[in-house]
């Protein structure tokens, strides 16, 4: 659950805006989900990419106090992980897009791909195995917030249900998660807050199916 203290937030959004995207502001605790809903083309995953700081934008992102426009972009994405819907693949099998310490055997099998899949080509993968492994890649152990662009949008219902619980987990050390996604129910389960994106701005909402549980 997000912080209930005077804990300053873990992300602080200050008048963000790009296009026809902004300003937007938004405070995310330690702990806690917020999902962002809109139509296609609303900006939803501009608003993504200007948290990530990877496209020009006005206002500024703050995490634990630290500004982003005052350190090295690295530095900001080494703690700010983003997930696009199709995630870029640089080598041609799958292990070179790990750091060599990481657990094939444990954390592959955690979202139903078989560990023998770290020796794949990457042409080889299907749309949803290539979803769950860049989710894999951007969890690394400084990440502190996570961006998610439709992160199971192409996964059956088990393998939602193994994501899902990853996610829990980061959310449970303590983690952020800002979550975009056309599926209400998923936004139900995982977000404590939920947000559209309606002519450029973020407006709270109720998700419509908020009453359904289950996948």
């Amino acid at each position: 659950m997000p912080d209930t203290d005077n804990t300053p937030p873990l992300l602080t959004l200050r008048g963000l805006k790009r296009l026809h995207v902004g300003p937007v502001d938004l405070a995310l605790s330690a702990g806690e989900c917020v999902s962002v809903m809109g139509h296609s083309g609303a900006g939803k995953s501009v608003l993504l990419r200007m948290v990530a700081d990877l496209d020009p934008h006005e206002g500024d992102a703050f995490l634990a106090g630290g500004a982003c426009s005052g350190m090295p972009a690295p530095a900001w994405r080494r703690q700010v992980g983003y997930v696009p819907a199709d995630a870029g693949w640089w080598a041609e099998t799958v292990a070179p897009h790990f750091p060599p310490d990481f657990d094939f055997a444990v954390l592959l099998p955690a979202v139903g791909i078989e560990a023998a899949a770290r020796d794949w080509p990457v042409a080889r993968l299907s749309t949803g195995e290539r979803q769950r492994l860049a989710l894999l890649r951007a969890m690394r152990p400084a990440v502190r917030v996570l961006l998610l662009d439709e992160p199971t949008s192409g996964l059956d219902p088990s393998a939602v249900s193994r994501v899902e619980a990853l996610l829990r987990a980061h959310l449970a050390r303590g983690g952020g998660l800002l979550l975009v996604t056309h599926d209400a129910r998923q936004a139900t389960r995982l977000a404590q807050r939920h947000f559209v994106i309606e002519d450029g701005q973020l407006r709270p909402q109720t998700p419509t199916g908020a009453q359904t549980e289950n996948p």
